[in-house]
């Protein structure tokens, strides 16, 4: 049975997945493209600034980031959504939105949603209720090696997001989480290789909810994963620029032995959660002066996100199209409470560079800028 959640990654997925009516025929391995110069060391979360849209749109917004010189992209994957019948899969949406990464020049992180918060999936009504047992571990690679076959610019696997909320009150799967990232780590790297594998928590959320012990437990693979917001418990923005710098530099003191990487990092404009646009541009200066100074130890940094949505549409209970079908959230660890949902709700629709007009942000010039340097 799949399940509405409440928090992180979802509900940023929601607000970042467009819907596509239009399917494209796509060629990844053959493709005569010229690509653009760009680094792929830095992302950009891509998406329009309403839920619905057409390939023209779609072509303007990736055309658009792609004049930054940003070179990478999340994917944001359902598995519900993916194989609704078992192996029977739906990339309706995934090839139009992989073919403009492609286009641009855009390697791919993809977060496959395994662990997401403090659930698991969601699954297929196929599937049934899952654990983390060997038997879901081999059917991820069995799923995971047909995605990664179809798109060889997803470089970068994430299978378990803001996770310290799942094993915060959960213990006791810790031990079972472990072995079933050993299994899928193992099988996917005998498939592919190059392709590198992770995990990702929510640093705010490690911070407020002093939950460092699970990132040296659980962060395992080829890099530890973190999503960033400058939040409280509440989701209201509670640091200054500085302040929030501090936090960052603190990743590499909760994961001092490989590299670690910003799958999701953001700063909000709304004055509902104490944001505003003058801290959004300062905190991109030094979010990116940290990536500079650190970019050895750093796989990937990458800015959630271009575009701002309509208020209202960032909420749980009013996702539109196929956001309403993939989930509404996932683990921020920030409770569930209709005033703490409300103030993520407010932050997540304008945490773009862009407004839903189109006119850009003094962080839109910053971004630009700092992108290029």
């Amino acid at each position: 049975m799949n399940k509405k959640l409440v928090g992180g990654v979802g509900a940023i997925a929601a607000a970042a997945v467009i819907a596509i009516t239009v399917v494209l025929t796509i060629d990844f391995e053959n493709d005569d493209t010229v690509p653009l110069t760009t680094n792929q060391n830095l992302g950009l979360v891509v998406n329009t600034p309403a839920a619905a849209t057409t390939l023209e749109e779609l072509n303007r917004v990736y055309e658009q980031a792609a004049t930054t010189g940003v070179g990478r992209n999340n994917l944001y994957m359902f598995w519900n959504i993916l194989e609704p019948e078992k192996d029977k899969f739906n990339f309706k949406e995934s090839d139009v939105l992989m073919s403009f990464s492609k286009k641009n020049n855009m390697q791919v992180t993809l977060f496959f949603s395994v662990v997401n918060g403090p659930a698991l999936g969601p699954f297929p009504d196929w599937m049934g209720r899952q654990a983390l047992t060997e038997s879901l571990a081999d059917n991820t690679v069995r799923v995971l090696d047909v995605v990664l076959s179809r798109y060889n610019i997803i470089d970068t696997v994430i299978i378990g997001a803001e996770i310290e909320e799942h094993f915060r009150y959960n213990e006791g799967g810790v031990e079972n989480y472990k072995h079933f990232f050993d299994i899928v780590y193992e099988k996917i790297k005998q498939k592919h290789p190059n392709v590198k594998i992770g995990s990702s928590f929510a640093l705010h959320a490690v911070f407020n909810k002093n939950l460092e012990s699970l990132v040296s437990e659980l962060g395992m693979g080829d890099f530890v994963a973190f999503s960033y917001f400058p939040v409280d418990s509440l989701n209201e923005i509670s640091k200054t620029p500085y302040e929030a710098q501090t936090d960052l530099e603190k990743i590499f003191d909760l994961v001092p032995d490989k590299k670690v990487a910003l799958f999701e990092i953001s700063w909000s404009t709304s004055d509902f959660v104490n944001g505003n646009e003058n801290d959004q541009t300062e905190f991109l200066k030094i979010a990116y002066d940290f990536y500079r100074k650190n970019k050895s130890k750093i796989e990937f940094f990458t800015w959630y996100r271009q575009y701002d949505r309509p208020e209202g549409t960032c909420f749980p209970d009013q996702q539109e199209s196929i956001e309403s079908q993939i989930t509404v959230g996932g683990g921020s660890g920030m409770g569930s409470s209709e005033f703490v949902i409300e103030r993520l709700g407010y932050y997540l629709c304008n945490a773009g560079l862009v407004d839903v007009n189109g006119t850009p942000k003094p962080g839109w010039s910053e971004f630009k800028k700092q992108i290029q340097q």
